[in-house]
């Protein structure tokens, strides 16, 4: 079957691999759709330091069961599905209590194991979300990003009618944005890239902040009438940002930290006690896979918007690459298979 691989950085090649051979407790999948995220785009560049290389890359994954296991009664060939992307240990102490997505030993597809930008893909069956018709297969991988928006929610709890602070209006930040208002939460988006905040004026975001042009903490100040967001997601990466989240947050406010860190920040810890604050890593999601499947079946979250295009399997390599040149230009690339 075919694959797309990096042999090395910034050297992606579709190639000829052997065709999965399912385990007794998997599901062989035929991949219909995948999705290209900042990671496939990292491990191109060669600045993920945890993917090891040769590498076949993709963990958003969506597909038709050929093949279960047997005694299988929930599942059957032919069901619409989307993958949970990694395995688990199953021993350790965060598996024990079913925090599975941060398993000690955990292995993402497509940095620690092969992923999934290939025409087959074998995984286990207790790590597949069976997905309606109704939802395209364009838009199928989509659903990974959104059960990673609506894990940092609930890491921070979040309440009706609280301000959320989102730093980043990348696919996962402006996916949060949405789920915040369909929660009945109001979130202030704040950003860099004037597009990205347009597009998200234009999905009833109706905070946004550039910081090119205005100071975020004195907005967030006059939103909120001087008490600051009850809650920040900081979702971009970036030092600066990390940082600015203390500056964003209420006195007894919640932080959660979604993206991945490019260096070390220095933090004012004396304000974590001052405020009082809650800090909370997030990574992943899992149990919300249900929960994004439903939203965007019925048309509650807008995932469309955020594809900025859809490309064949052959064109997939030429198109990351295009993505790691112009991150601007691109909010998400899918791929039919």
């Amino acid at each position: 079957m075919k694959a797309i691989c990096l042999r090395a950085p910034k050297d992606i090649v579709i190639k000829e691999v052997q065709y999965p051979k399912r385990k007794q407790d998997e599901v062989l999948v035929k991949v219909k759709s995948v999705g290209i995220c900042g990671s496939d785009v990292a491990a191109y560049k060669g600045v993920n330091p945890l993917v090891t290389y040769p590498r076949i890359v993709g963990h958003e994954i969506a597909g038709e069961l050929l093949e279960i296991p047997e005694g299988e009664k929930n599942l059957k060939i032919g069901d619409r599905i989307i993958i949970e992307p990694y395995k688990y240990c199953g021993k350790c102490y965060p598996c024990s209590i079913n925090r599975t997505n941060c398993c000690e030993n955990l292995k993402v597809l497509g940095v620690h194991v092969d992923g999934g930008f290939t025409e087959y893909f074998s995984h286990d069956r207790k790590l597949v979300h069976k997905i309606p018709k109704n939802i395209p297969w364009e838009q199928s991988p989509m659903i990974e990003p959104l059960v990673i928006a609506l894990h940092s929610l609930n890491r921070i709890k979040l309440k009706e009618g609280e301000y959320v602070v989102i730093t980043g209006s990348g696919p996962i930040g402006i996916l949060i944005a949405q789920a915040t208002i369909y929660k009945g939460a109001i979130p202030i988006l704040i950003d860099l890239v004037k597009e990205r905040l347009h597009l998200a004026t234009k999905l009833g975001v109706n905070y946004i902040c550039n910081l090119k042009e205005k100071d975020p903490v004195d907005m967030v100040k006059d939103i909120t009438k001087g008490r600051m967001a009850e809650a920040v997601i900081e979702a971009s990466g970036s030092s600066l940002a990390i940082r600015s989240s203390i500056d964003y947050v209420s006195y007894t406010g919640r932080i959660a930290f979604v993206g991945w860190p490019k260096e070390e920040t220095l933090m004012p810890t004396a304000l974590f006690t001052k405020k009082e604050l809650d800090i909370r890593g997030s990574r992943n999601g899992g149990s919300e896979f249900p929960e994004a499947i439903k939203l965007i079946a019925e048309g509650k979250i807008n995932v469309k918007a955020l594809i900025t295009k859809t490309v064949t399997m052959e064109k997939l390599p030429e198109a990351l690459i295009k993505q790691s040149e112009h991150p601007d230009k691109f909010m998400k690339i899918t791929a039919l298979i």
